[in-house]
């Protein structure tokens, strides 16, 4: 057994904690109802502090004063509710670390079908077929073998009272904890109704019914367990053990004990345990634990690595930068844990109705039973919808109806609808890289109708990166330095454009310059020149000397007032007067002079690019764009939003007029706004929302943080490793996939639709099985078949199709590329 057993808030006078929590598991509290019993349990235990019940994960975390109680009392009273405590630790073995990393997070796997519960169920349900068969084939077998008050009991009898004793007991001792705890739930009804049908004789109903309900029983909590192993896979990411670097010598120590700023030895196949950075060796690391990203990514020294990830194909050395209970991983665990918490608003009304339907439909099983028969005395016959209904009016038929209906007054199936759906969508989105941090998020994404999404870092990469090299068609100043004749090919050219401009940007700390720097390593153009007398020109660009000569790399308008003439290539080749009415030298003219085609430049800008000349005062060399590239999977996400009915997709950025409108033509958004500072994007998210209605807004998660917040669902993009936005999102996309957004809402929409499908089938049947019960159409049997055990695993099975909606495959992973 396992448990967490950890030291919290409050100290003694000499600095000792004086309360611990333990957190135990607790498996056959799996609905509301049965959560509701334990928590009046440990109410009335002195010295509990606070209790957190997980029924969907079969988990209680319990603080306590420990000078007042001890866990062996939180146990006792939680097993005093009728729920046996599978995991916990023995009184007084509670650590005081406040998170001693072996706490029970989900109720481990139980052997539902080998279990004593499932014995004496099956055992049972040989004395009711034996039982059935001397009743109705063996009849001259069924003889009277004792009699209790003069009331005769054959073979058949002793059989079905072998089946209740075996098999309903255990269902009479949980309604006995019910009564006790003044809870009104299936086991009270169900063992109410055992002990009536026993106590007045109808062996077969009661044994029926015990055996049926047992395994009904058995059924819900294999179905559960099956929806608690998506949970179970979340905590089996992450490996328990670490080989660490100690005094020169590896030894493997639990990955608990590992500190920050240690090193880790991962080999090839081996799991990262912990949270670093790479200080020594490549591998190719599978981070779809993280961030459901199916192609391995590269890593090499200086790259972070995540505990739960697999190497491929290398050796690593890692330093250690959080500890185990501090991981990505960990905190992913630890918020879908939280994410069953938080209540949706079907199940608060499902909880509600609950709370009105159950009283009801025992004081009608009472009146049942007590009525007719009152009111009828003879037989009544009814024409009934074409259909002759016979209304008998002994007690006995209609004290078994009022039983029956006591079956049907469970609310078992409809309360348990929507917390498996919801565990089963956030477990779901868990695995395929989607953190949704509550059900109620689930709920509401699947019904927004607008989605904002911001540009940088969502809709393009948010890197800079050389777009297009573009050298002039006659640059004699390229040609001399090269060493070419201008009839070479351009290649050439590109590459001693590339190498005079990271020249001169080797010296600039701008992004531009770093996005030509990287394309001039990419293209190997060679040693770069060494510049001097370098000088930032604000606004405009920069100038330095190289080899004597004075060098620029600019705005086009900074060689307009050089004066070269850009018409042509700026303005779909008209003859334009410059702009700043100087006269430039006759080698500059020279220069210009058929230097790009006509619109060159133009076509560049209109695409949203940053044109960069360079040159100098007499000749230009030629201009280089520079753009945030445009996610490969952008126009497809914003596709697949309309095709599942988002109504209107809208782009939000701070960036100019020019560079917005050709990204929003690239990806193919509804409508785009520019210029927007974060108090604009607020005021944007809210037009949305007066215009269309609900709105999810997609950002980086802190830059966005006013607009993610006004919005009904905030998505941040790219949050594996960031703790900020990991916090403040309501929904993390861990990587940076905008893809997985369509997949979201896809996921989210289902799951609504199945709620609904839930919790309307789960009242449709019981409202029929009560309607059919007084018109004598519906048994004791029929009602734990149809509307306990089979509504119970039909809206358990329909939420566990929620693990079918999976991702499309992206088109950067369909190219072959890293996913990065």
């Amino acid at each position: 057994m396992s448990a967490e057993s950890g030291a919290t808030e409050g100290t003694d006078g000499g600095g000792q904690r004086r309360e611990l929590t333990a957190r135990l598991a607790v498996p056959e509290m799996d609905c509301p109802s049965c959560a509701g019993k334990v928590d009046k349990s440990l109410e009335r235990l002195d010295g509990v502090v606070d209790v957190e019940l997980n029924p969907t994960a079969g988990t209680a975390t319990v603080t306590y004063d420990r000078d007042r109680t001890g866990e062996a009392d939180v146990v006792a009273a939680i097993e005093g509710a009728g729920y046996e405590v599978t995991g916990g630790t023995a009184d007084g073995g509670a650590t005081e670390s406040a998170s001693s990393g072996d706490g029970v997070d989900v109720a481990p796997p139980s052997e539902v079908w080998t279990s004593p519960r499932a014995k004496k169920t099956w055992l049972g349900a040989v004395f009711v077929t034996l039982g059935l068969g001397f009743e109705f084939l063996l009849t001259g077998g069924n003889v009277a073998v004792a009699s209790v008050l003069e009331y005769p009991l054959h073979v058949a009898d002793l059989l079905f009272l072998g089946a209740v004793a075996v098999s309903g007991v255990p269902v009479v001792r949980s309604g006995y904890y019910s009564a006790r705890n003044r809870s009104l739930d299936i086991d009270l009804l169900m063992g109410t109704a055992i002990v009536a049908a026993t106590g007045i004789g109808y062996f077969v109903e009661a044994a029926t019914l015990a055996v049926l309900f047992s395994i009904a029983e058995l059924l819900e909590d294999y179905a559960m367990d099956r929806a608690r192993d998506s949970l179970r896979e979340l905590m089996e990411l992450s490996p328990d053990e670490a080989t660490v670097v100690r005094d020169g010598e590896e030894v493997t120590v639990d990955a608990d004990d590992v500190a920050v700023g240690e090193t880790v030895v991962v080999r090839p196949g081996d799991k990262i345990p912990l949270d670093g950075t790479v200080r020594e060796g490549e591998s190719a690391v599978d981070e779809s634990p993280i961030t459901g990203e199916s192609v391995p990514v590269d890593k090499s020294t200086g790259d972070e690595v995540y505990a739960g990830t697999i190497t491929e194909d290398g050796y690593l050395e890692i330093e250690v930068t959080s500890t185990a209970g501090d991981s990505t991983l960990s905190r992913i665990i630890e918020m879908v844990q939280g994410a069953q918490a938080e209540r949706t608003e079907t199940e608060q009304f499902v909880d509600r109705f609950a709370g009105y339907y159950t009283p009801v439909v025992v004081v009608l099983a009472i009146l049942t039973a007590a009525v007719p028969p009152l009111l009828i005395g003879d037989t009544v016959t009814a024409g009934i919808a074409g259909y002759e209904i016979v209304f008998a009016g002994d007690w006995g038929t209609w004290f078994v109806r009022g039983l029956t209906l006591l079956v049907i007054a469970c609310p078992c199936a409809f309360v348990i609808s929507t917390p498996v759906s919801v565990v089963s969508g956030v477990t779901s989105a868990a695995r395929n890289g989607v953190l949704i941090k509550g059900g109620n998020y689930l709920e509401a994404m699947g019904e927004v109708d607008a989605v904002a999404l911001d540009k940088t870092g969502t809709l393009t990469k948010g890197e800079l990166a050389v777009t297009d090299v573009v050298p002039c068609a006659a640059s004699s100043a390229a040609n001399e330095v090269s060493g070419d004749t201008a009839s070479q090919a351009g290649d050439t050219d590109e590459a001693t454009l590339l190498r005079y401009a990271a020249g001169l940007e080797r010296r600039s700390e701008h992004p531009i310059a770093a996005a030509i720097l990287a394309r001039a390593d990419e293209a190997d153009v060679g040693d770069l020149p060494e510049p001097t007398g370098f000088e930032s020109l604000t606004g405009r660009g920069i100038r330095g000397e190289i080899e004597g000569e004075t060098y620029y790399a600019g705005k086009p308008a900074l060689f307009e007032e050089l004066g070269f003439d850009l018409s042509r290539a700026r303005a779909d080749g008209a003859s334009d007067p410059r702009t700043d009415g100087g006269v430039a030298s006759e080698s500059a003219l020279e220069a210009d002079e058929g230097a790009f085609a006509a619109d060159t430049l133009a076509a560049l800008e209109r695409e949203g690019k940053t044109v960069v000349l360079v040159g100098t005062e007499t000749e230009l060399l030629g201009a280089i764009a520079i753009a945030d590239e445009v996610r490969p999977d952008s126009r497809r996400a914003v596709e697949r939003l309309h095709d599942l009915g988002v109504e209107r997709v809208v782009m939000l950025t701070g960036d100019n007029e020019g560079t917005a409108r050709a990204i929003a033509e690239a990806v193919g958004v509804d409508e785009y706004r520019a210029e927007l500072l974060p108090d604009e994007k607020v005021d944007a998210v809210a037009d949305l929302q007066e215009r269309y209605g609900d709105v999810a807004m997609v950002g980086d998660g802190i830059n966005d943080a006013p607009a993610l917040a006004t919005a009904e669902v905030g998505v941040a993009m790219g949050a594996a490793g960031t703790d900020t936005a990991l916090e403040t999102a309501d929904i993390a996309l861990m990587s940076d996939d905008i893809g997985k957004l369509p997949y979201l809402y896809e996921l989210s929409h289902t799951a609504n639709g199945v709620i609904r499908q839930n919790v309307w089938a789960s009242l449709g049947v019981k409202a029929l099985l009560a309607i059919g019960v007084p018109l004598g159409f519906v048994s004791v049997a029929l009602a734990v078949v149809v509307g306990d055990m089979g509504m119970s695993l039909g809206v358990t099975g329909n939420a566990m199709r929620l693990a079918n909606v999976e991702p499309e495959r992206s088109a950067v992973a369909e190219d072959g590329s890293d996913g990065r």
